[in-house]
């Protein structure tokens, strides 16, 4: 039965690249950092609960969203490696 799979010829390549892995850290740490102040400010209706911190959150989605969607073009990927 022939091997249909493209993963099997290209075993231990990276699925992104190395920017990509740094987006997500980042989109991540913002996250982590957004709910970190609203729990710490410790009021519900505090500036840093409705302002500052929401603005963290969507932010690190928006972060991550990017960083998976985000490719390389071809000139680029072929210097890197």
């Amino acid at each position: 039965m022939p091997q249909s799979s493209r993963r099997r010829n290209r075993s231990g390549t990276l699925v992104f690249a190395n920017w990509n892995y740094v987006l997500l850290l980042i989109g991540v740490a913002l996250i982590v950092v957004g709910f970190t102040a609203m729990y710490l400010e410790g009021q519900y209706l505090g500036f840093i609960s409705l302002y500052v911190s929401p603005v963290l959150i969507i932010g690190g989605y928006a972060e991550i969203i990017y960083a998976l969607l985000w490719a390389p073009d071809e000139q680029s990927a072929s210097e890197e490696q």
